[in-house]
């Protein structure tokens, strides 16, 4: 029976293991080789590295630390962060990402989408739209780590990523991230609707009914969450963690 995949994503900064609120207020949280570790005993489905630095220093997600993640995990994982020659791509895959993640340089050049899904195809090509309202509460999708809004509004951006080869696509919630609130169901609907790719959808899960309640609303081909899998309890105590197998049967039940 079909479940969606379920997908925690890790964000690094200065090789450490953070997490944020929005887009800020970043806490460290340890050493992310470890978290692969402990995931790899809980069996985690699929992995996803964002290094939340390497496009305002103008470099990639660190190849060596892919390498080391795909010499350790038991399980596929995309990296993204910084990425912008079809080189990188060839680098970051070459060390042992299943997918990279792409943002910044789809929003700047929508046409290298199409470049990299040609050379390397689309399977390897997942593009992450973030979303946020602007002062006007107007729906704008958000590069540079959430620092530049581009044109055009997040469903004709997702259109036009699928139209020019992105074989995945990420939507994030800005506003939800970090909050655990709960996914912004509305937003991804759309998102959902408007395409025919996969899309896994990411930014405020808090409790794993969370995902229960967005996968009744919505077939989705992942869930991703950060918070979820990184924080136990009301008072955000750090443990690594990943649903049970009889909680996981739930996302079968639709």
């Amino acid at each position: 029976m079909y479940r969606p995949r379920i997908i925690p994503v890790l964000l690094l900064k200065n090789k450490g293991l953070v997490k944020s609120i929005k887009f800020k207020n970043h806490r460290y949280i340890g050493d992310p080789i470890n978290a692969v570790r402990i995931l790899n005993e809980l069996k985690a489905d699929e992995l996803a590295f964002i290094d939340i630095l390497a496009t305002r220093e103008k470099r990639t997600i660190s190849p060596d630390f892919v390498r080391n993640v795909g010499e350790e995990a038991n399980m596929p994982f995309s990296a993204g962060g910084g990425i912008r020659t079809l080189e990188d791509i060839r680098r970051i895959l070459g060390a042992g990402a299943e997918k990279v993640i792409l943002n910044t340089i789809a929003g700047e050049d929508p046409v290298f989408v199409r470049k990299a899904a040609d050379t390397f195809g689309t399977s390897t090509i997942s593009v992450c739209i973030d979303v946020k309202k602007n002062v006007w509460g107007k729906e704008k999708a958000w590069i540079r780590a959430g620092e530049k809004s581009i044109q055009p509004d997040p469903v004709r951006f997702a259109k036009q990523m699928e139209e020019n080869g992105a074989g995945e696509i990420v939507i994030q919630s800005i506003d939800r991230d970090g909050t655990m609130k709960g996914y912004d169901i509305d937003l991804v609907k759309r998102i959902a609707g408007s395409v025919g790719i996969p899309v896994v959808c990411l930014g405020g899960a808090g409790e794993f009914e969370d995902m229960v309640t967005i996968n009744s609303e919505v077939q989705l081909n992942g869930l991703a969450a950060g918070s979820l899998f990184i924080y136990h309890g009301k008072r955000r105590a750090v443990l690594v963690n990943y649903p049970e197998k009889k909680q996981i049967l739930k996302l079968s039940d639709k």
